[in-house]
This record gives structure tokens, C-alpha cells and sequence, in this order.
């Protein structure tokens, strides 16, 4: 990478800068085109070294890949893309473009008035390929492209107003501590941006909007707690400054940043798994990995035993019964 930890500098294929040379990447079988690799994407303000290229981009994705692909396979995308770098316009793209290869998964899933053909990426080629198609942040569904309406993850998102992660800190701290009074084991991820998400593996057996409602009686409960840090309004002038508990992304087709994807941001952060333990470190923040910064965000992996799947059934009933529930 340019000045960067990790995957190494990116090369074309010995036609200089200008010349408009592709990076071949030869991965699972594929040879996988990357054009114009020198082409910054992350400028170098902020970024590592020299800045962020293209082809640095896919190294970063195939040394993560057998980490995220597991995160990946099966779910529908949504692709963030900055063709022409994060100062320039971006676009988030649901429907596979025509040049696509035929090799790249499509789920061909119901919208209102039609379908959309959503890209899976289940192998390293697509996602090296997802990523010289300046895909900076591959987005997922909370549920698998063969039951899209039953989720087998839950996501509470924390993000603190301004920059105060001590207070996503805090909210995550209460969170986990009602979801262990449900018997919900969970998950901790740094964002890569302001703030964290907290995700529950479930077992698929019950629908998004079942999910969902119980996803808002679980942040009603968590605001009531707290209710001078947190807060559960849609609306900002009704916060009052506090951390909101979004539960917005538990629904059919909304998605959620993947796991070591990269934002795109100054520094190029990522979203990284973290164990509970980390929330002990003072200096963590939600930015705290960055692309250069792949080795030794490998070297450890907080999710290698995730959780098993549980459904929802005695969790709700635990929540309805804890003192002060609302009705």
C-alpha cells in the first residue's frame, strides 16, 4: 500500500501511472482485472502515506477476505462506490450493472413494483473485484438471500452525537448488560465511523417487523434507564443531546456496514469486530483501525466462536416481565 502497513505497495501491469495499466489479480481461480490501481481514492490528508489507491483497496480486501467472507456469503449488498475518490460524488447501487461478470452472484429479490438483483459476494474474486469497481464499503443485509424476510441478525446502532464515544461506551456497557438479563448473547463492532453496533445472532424464525418491534421495546427499556444519556426519538431536536438507539436497520432491505469493510472517510478506518473487553481500553474510538493497519488487526479475531443463533421467544417474555416495563 501507498506508505502503508500490510498488503504492500499496488502495481499496475508495468505501464507506469499515466498510462492506464490494470492490476491482475490471480484468486481463487479467477484473474481479476483492477483498472487505473494508482487512482487515489482516499486522498493523502488523513490517509496513510501517500494516500489510498484502488489497487491498494482490493490488496486490503483479499488479505481480509477469509476473515469477512463469512460475514458476506449469502446476504444481498448494498455497494457504496467512489469512483472518483471519497471528495468526489458517490452513489450507493442496488441493482447489478450490466458489465458485471456473469461469475458474480446475483439474488434477484421483491421491491415494491418489482425486483432488484442484488450482488452476493461469496468468494475473494468478487470481492477484489467489488473493490476495482471502486466499492469502497459493501453494505449487508441483516438476513440471508434465501429467507430475505427473516433476519438471522439484530443490530442496535450507537452512534453518539458529536464526538463523544464515551457515551457509545456507556450505551453499549447497558446494553449488553439487559441483553444478558434476556439470555441474548451478542456481538461488539466498532463502526469505523462515529460509534458502535451491538449485534444479536438469531436462529431466523421470526419476521423482520416481529424483530424490529422487539428491537425498539429492548432500546425503550435500555432509554429508561438512562434516560439523561439515551434516547429513542426519530427526531434530533427531540434528543436533547443524548445518544439515539437507532433500531431503524432491522428491517426488509435495510442493511448495516460489514465487518472489516472500509468508510469511506479521512484515514480510511474500518469496521472492525471487537471483543467486550476492549470497551476497557481508554483509547479506543470508533476509528481506531484503519486500513494500514490490516496485520495487526488480524492478528487477533474476537469473533472466532460467535454466539449460537436464539430466537426471540423467551427474551420477550423475559423483557415483558422486568420491573418498570411499559405496557
Amino acid at each position: 500500500m501507498s506508505g502503508t502497513k500490510g498488503a504492500g505497495k499496488s502495481k499496475g501491469d508495468g505501464k507506469g501511472k499515466g498510462g492506464g495499466g490494470a492490476k491482475r489479480v490471480r484468486v481463487g481461480g479467477r484473474t481479476v482485472s483492477v483498472s487505473r490501481p494508482e487512482k487515489i481514492l482516499f486522498p493523502a490528508d488523513g490517509a496513510p502515506g501517500g494516500g489510498v489507491s484502488k489497487g491498494d483497496l482490493a490488496d486490503y480486501y483479499r488479505k481480509v477476505a477469509p476473515r469477512m467472507l463469512p460475514h458476506l456469503r449469502g446476504r444481498p449488498l448494498m455497494l457504496e462506490r467512489h469512483p472518483d475518490g471519497i471528495d468526489g460524488p458517490a452513489f450507493m447501487q442496488k441493482d447489478v450493472p450490466d458489465h458485471f461478470p456473469d461469475w458474480v452472484r446475483r439474488a434477484q429479490l421483491p421491491k415494491e413494483n418489482g425486483t432488484v438483483a442484488y450482488v452476493l459476494c461469496d468468494d475473494t474474486a468478487t470481492l477484489v473485484y467489488l473493490a476495482g469497481q471502486a466499492c469502497t464499503t459493501p453494505h449487508r443485509f441483516l438476513s440471508k438471500a434465501d429467507r430475505p424476510d427473516h433476519p438471522d441478525r439484530l443490530v442496535l446502532d450507537l452512534d453518539p452525537p458529536g464526538d463523544d464515544f464515551g457515551l457509545a461506551r456507556a450505551a453499549a456497557l447497558g446494553l449488553r448488560e439487559l441483553l444478558d438479563e434476556l439470555r441474548l448473547s451478542s456481538l461488539l463492532m466498532a463502526t469505523g465511523s462515529r460509534g458502535l453496533h451491538v449485534v444479536v445472532p438469531l436462529d431466523r424464525r421470526e419476521p423482520f417487523d416481529d424483530v424490529r418491534e422487539f428491537a425498539h421495546a429492548v432500546a425503550d427499556v435500555l432509554a429508561a434507564r438512562d434516560p439523561d444519556r439515551l434516547a429513542t426519538a426519530a427526531r434530533k431536536s427531540a434528543r436533547g443531546g443524548r445518544l439515539y438507539l437507532d433500531v431503524q436497520r432491522n428491517g426488509y432491505a435495510q442493511t448495516a456496514v460489514a465487518p472489516y469493510a472500509v468508510r469511506a472517510l479521512p484515514g480510511a478506518p474500518v469496521a472492525a469486530p471487537l471483543s467486550w473487553a476492549d470497551l476497557d481500553d481508554p483509547g479506543l474510538t470508533a476509528r481506531r483501525w484503519t486500513l494500514a493497519d490490516v496485520d495487526e488487526l488480524l492478528e487477533t479475531n474476537p469473533w472466532r466462536d460467535p454466539p449460537r443463533p436464539r430466537s426471540l421467544g423467551e427474551a420477550r417474555r423475559r423483557l415483558a416481565a422486568l420491573p418498570g416495563r411499559a405496557d
